[in-house]
């Protein structure tokens, strides 16, 4: 008897700006020289990486989650010139889920928005040490379970771009945009939203950034054969507070164009300077996964 499906993600440093890496082909060309994320150990994960860059060392934020819990928090890596992966600290936990740790430079300040959609918000967090302590500056946006928040600063004007969770797969299918004249807001949620219900290509995967053409390109994933199964990139060909026309560009991304290992999956694609952020998924099916959890209710039953 085959166990529950358990997602497990990989982390890598692509050598290549992310307005190089529109290309599958590109991306794939250079997969023999992706700095890979050490395994964390038996059950847990790291996904979700975004950076900053101090000299020659890329200091990296991702999800850690360990099945064991069912929780995750975020934690900071670094890698430097050596190619060499240092640290593994936990930067931020909450008593609720945290994952999708975007980071933003702004004012020469450096600030993260996680994802937390059980805490019903988007808050901002600042570093008022980099990179190991941070404080909750704001709310972005309160009572909203957002997913995969995702922000870029355009023509003068922030935007965010996040899906929401909710009943039959909500999160994997719909795209949601707000705007604000600053980044602390007040933000207001687009009147078209949502703005795309399609489960191929709608749930944010990454940075924006700004296409050859001057328009934002905004990494998404296609869920429609598993979570996070695959990348592609949408192009914003309008985007005003009153109107946002988008684009599909042609090409997908798939694990198995960079990873022997972690095939199925292909989920965030985000920027850290001339550098590029990536994680790839692979699905375990063993049965000690029914082990795991059972001893997770034993110890929440005990707890009580």
């Amino acid at each position: 008897m085959r166990g529950p499906e358990s997602d497990f993600w990989q982390v890598g440093v692509v050598p290549l700006p992310i307005a190089a890496c529109v290309e599958p082909e590109v991306l794939a060309g250079v997969r023999e020289r992706i700095q890979w994320m050490p395994d964390p150990g038996p059950w847990r994960y790291r996904a979700d990486p975004f950076g900053v860059r101090r000299g020659e060392v890329t200091h990296v934020f991702v999800e850690a989650f360990d099945y064991r819990t069912k929780h995750a928090v975020i934690e900071h890596h670094e890698i430097g010139a050596d190619r060499v992966w240092r640290g593994g600290a936990t930067v931020l936990a909450r008593p609720y889920h945290l994952s999708y740790p975007y980071i933003i430079e702004d004012g020469g300040e450096v600030f993260m928005v996680p994802e937390s959609h059980r805490a019903q918000e988007v808050a901002l967090y600042r570093a008022i040490k980099f990179p190991g302590d941070w404080v909750r500056e704001t709310v972005l946006l309160p009572g909203i379970p957002a997913a995969e928040p995702s922000l870029i600063k355009h023509c003068g004007r922030w935007w965010m771009f996040f899906t929401v969770v909710g009943p039959q797969a909500r999160d994997q299918r719909e795209l949601h945009a707000a705007y604000a004249e600053k980044l602390t807001g007040p933000w207001r949620l687009h009147p078209q939203n949502p703005l795309l219900d399609d489960r191929s290509g709608a749930r944010p995967g990454g940075t924006p950034f700004i296409g050859a053409g001057g328009d934002v390109i905004l990494p998404v994933q296609d869920c429609s054969g598993t979570y996070g199964g695959g990348l592609r990139f949408l192009r914003f060909t309008v985007l005003e507070p009153d109107r946002i026309v988008t684009q599909h560009l042609p090409g997908r991304f798939s694990g198995d164009l960079v990873s022997d290992t972690h095939q199925v999956g292909f989920h965030t694609l985000a920027s850290c300077g001339e550098q590029t952020l990536l994680d790839v998924k692979r699905i375990d099916r063993s049965r000690a996964r029914h082990w795991i959890d059972w001893q997770r209710r034993m110890t929440r039953l005990w707890r009580k």
